[in-house]
């Protein structure tokens, strides 16, 4: 199979570490004890040799599946998170995970039978990326489930369990919820950054995914991030590693720095003198796995006195118990997942759920006048821009290699009816600049124009990709080093989108991008506009059924789309003050939570199981939903609390509940919600979670309860009263 049984050798195959009945920790013990001080330091890199002598074959714990199987070839291609997220679908999510753990499972086991343990080929999968999308600057929010705790939690449990599975054994994968803690951003900061953030806003905010993920997704591993938060590097963290993440959630797995970071720690953070020093840091407060070379440094600091020997056994007897719960050392016939076919990767089964998954991203954030959707026997449509033919868009970071892929004028080609003419222009590049002349291009708008003035309607293909957002030094275009510095259209392309406009002729704004955009001038100008994120290989597809009617957009904003950077606090501020619909009391442009939908939907009958509340005791309340209009369609249902009394700063509101339905004309259906008291507590300013007594409002519709959000769907979500008696209570985090 994939370890030792590979062996022919006789009395290895009698060692206890090799005997699949025995208990998990006797094996490991058993092993770890047969390894010399060396062998156990090389075990503690990322790419970990083989020990021959022992059967252990060499691993590299470096894989990748943020919304596929990423960097080893063909594979899914699912859309990228924040795309997934927009679903606020956390029931299909597990589905797209389960299907990504399949394909690694597959892949893993005809790559190592081929002899092939290079990188990206493993089992230990370094994903979610469950950091809250704080700011929209951050190129790497596209990796992330959007800006508000609660989505990011059920999001990224599901994930976790997508990939894990639910053997009472096994693990399918190893998830790794990352960056652990308070990451995101700037990019070109990382390496020496010091986030500083209150406890409130550290057990607020940054924390409740990750302790999800961890309690609730049982996740067997977590990324600790480059930075440092209130002064300690993160992957030396003994407040983060230690103090919190075992000692108070008891987790049991293993921890592994981000690619680098332990370099960082003398070179950049300085909170170290040596690599030595470093690596012994690390180590002792709790981070078990090097991404990098700096562990090899090691064998110094046991000889230095710096750490000793029985500590370095602690971390890899956490390394190699995961590697035994992966059945790296079982009879493959008694591991289930070693019994995927290869034939489950980039299957039609996978790829008909990445098409699903795209179409439920979707975002409806205009139509004006019913302009969408489309006649599929128009007489000519023009497809205009420079995401309308592109790869990139569809794919967005840490991806795969897609079998096939079908870009937005390849769907909209598919979809119409042969007698339509479909006119292409790209218009522009995405930032319009001319390499030799140095000066923003308007070469092809002349061309754009011509097209628009042709067709019965336009469909413009603008915005981002991830040549101006992502990580540093991977970003060829972008201004900040990964991060934007402005959050808008590029110029060029809002010249291009005004040109056209004046034609005009209807114009549909089909947005990409993995992060806000602010698009003030097409909010006021442009009748119809989809924001469709990097919607994986099947986008094409997912866009042309929304365009033309063939599927009904239910897609809700997983992040606040703000007018300007003026609404903002400093970048570099991680406060939470100002920032995302929970405390950000400036008009956006469009809220968390927003999208429109081809029908309409009421809500009635709001009951609450009681509108007095002994503490401690979770509240149930119950609403109809009911399809007014003439379609069908999918409706999120989103629970909002807002608490009348703290004592202390409280974010404006909070979502504590959310449902995806699907609802044929006139059809109702009752949904209930339980909201835990839990929910109900503050984070005090000692990071306390207090259930305190007083008068709480629960919000239920289709949006916020904000004004902006009635301006622009005309709907107001109900609202009940009830009070909290008894206490204040201090209660578990």
């Amino acid at each position: 199979m994939d370890g030792a049984r590979e062996t022919k050798n006789v009395d290895l195959l009698s060692m206890p570490f090799m005997n699949p009945d025995l208990p998990i920790d006797v094996r490991v013990d058993d092993l770890v004890s047969r390894m010399s001080l060396d062998e156990k330091i090389a075990q503690m890199l990322y790419d970990a040799p083989a020990i021959p002598r022992l059967g252990v074959p060499r691993y590299n714990w470096w894989n990748e599946c943020l919304h596929g199987v990423a960097r080893a070839g063909v594979a899914t291609v699912f859309p990228q998170a924040i795309g997934m997220a927009a679903s606020w679908n956390d029931e299909l999510l597990h589905k797209v995970a389960t299907a990504i753990s399949d394909e690694a499972r597959a892949k893993h086991h005809e790559f190592a039978a081929k002899g092939d343990r290079t990188i990206y080929k493993g089992l230990t999968e370094w994903s979610p990326n469950i950091n809250i999308f704080r700011d929209p600057r951050w190129g790497r929010g596209q990796e992330t489930y959007g800006e508000d705790p609660y989505l990011t939690s059920r999001m990224g449990v599901a994930f976790v369990k997508g990939l894990q599975g639910d053997h009472p054994h096994y693990l399918k994968v190893v998830a790794t919820p990352k960056h652990f803690a308070v990451h995101s951003g700037p990019e070109t900061m990382r390496h020496h950054f010091d986030a500083e953030v209150s406890v409130k806003d550290l057990r607020e905010t940054y924390l409740p995914a990750f302790h999800a993920c961890i309690k609730e997704g049982k996740a067997y591993s977590i990324m600790g991030a480059y930075n440092r938060t209130n002064g300690e590097p993160c992957c030396a963290s003994k407040t983060l590693l230690i103090d919190i993440l075992r000692d108070e959630w008891g987790f049991d797995g293993y921890v592994v720095s981000d690619c680098g970071a332990i370099h960082d720690i003398h070179a950049h953070h300085k909170v170290t003198d040596t690599p030595e020093e470093s690596a012994a840091l690390a180590v002792k407060n709790g981070c078990d796995l090097n991404c990098g070379s700096v562990y090899r440094s090691l064998i110094g600091a046991v000889e230095m006195g710096l750490i000793s020997e029985e500590e370095i056994d602690t971390a890899v007897k956490r390394l190699f118990k995961a590697r035994f719960k992966l059945g790296m050392f079982d009879p493959p016939e008694r591991v289930p997942y070693a019994q995927i076919p290869y034939e489950v990767n980039a299957s039609d089964e996978h790829r008909a759920l990445a098409l699903h998954m795209a179409r439920e991203s979707i975002v409806l954030l205009k139509n004006e006048s019913s302009l969408l959707p489309l006649s599929k026997d128009l007489d000519a449509i023009a497809v205009i821009g420079p995401n309308a033919y592109s790869l990139d868009v569809l794919l967005g970071n840490y991806f795969g290699t897609p079998s096939k892929y079908v870009t937005a004028i390849d769907g909209i080609r598919q979809k119409v009816s042969p007698r339509t003419k479909v006119l292409y222009a790209q218009g522009c590049e995405l930032v319009g600049r001319d390499d030799y002349w140095g000066a923003r291009s308007t070469k092809g708008f002349a061309e754009a124009v011509a097209a628009a003035e042709r067709a019965d309607v336009v469909v413009m293909c603008l915005g981002l990709s991830p040549k101006l957002e992502g990580e540093e030094g991977e970003v060829a275009a972008s201004d900040g080093g990964g991060d934007r510095t402005d959050i808008g259209l590029p110029a060029v392309q809002q010249q291009l989108l005004e040109a056209v406009c004046a034609t005009g002729k209807p114009v549909v704004l089909v947005l990409f991008g993995g992060s806000p955009i602010s698009i003030t001038w097409a909010e006021q100008h442009v009748p119809a506009i989809l924001k469709v994120w990097y919607p994986g290989e099947e986008g094409g597809t997912a866009i042309a059924d929304v365009l033309f009617g063939d599927y009904n957009p239910a897609g809700r904003l997983p992040v606040t789309v703000v007018k300007s950077l003026d609404q903002l606090p400093p970048f570099t501020d991680y406060r939470m003050e100002g920032r995302t619909y929970r405390y950000m009391k400036e008009e956006p442009l469009y809220p968390f939570g927003y999208g429109l939908s081809y029908t309409t939907f009421e809500y009635s009958e709001l009951s609450l199981g009681s509108d007095t509340i002994d503490g401690g005791n979770d509240l149930t309340l119950s609403v109809r939903v009911r399809n007014a209009g003439e379609i069908a369609g999918d409706e999120v249902v989103q629970v909002y609390l807002e608490d009348l009394e703290s004592s202390v700063r409280r974010p404006i509101r909070e979502l504590v509940g959310f449902r995806r339905l699907s609802l044929m004309p006139n059809e109702k259906k009752t949904l209930s919600f339980t909201i835990s008291a839990k929910q109900m507590a503050l984070i005090d300013e000692q990071g306390r979670r207090v259930l305190e007594p007083g008068r709480f409002r629960i919000h239920v519709g289709g949006s916020q309860p904000d004004e902006r959000s009635l301006v622009l769907t005309g709907r107001k979500p109900l609202c009940a009263e009830f009070e909290v008696v008894g206490g204040p209570l201090e209660l578990e985090y």
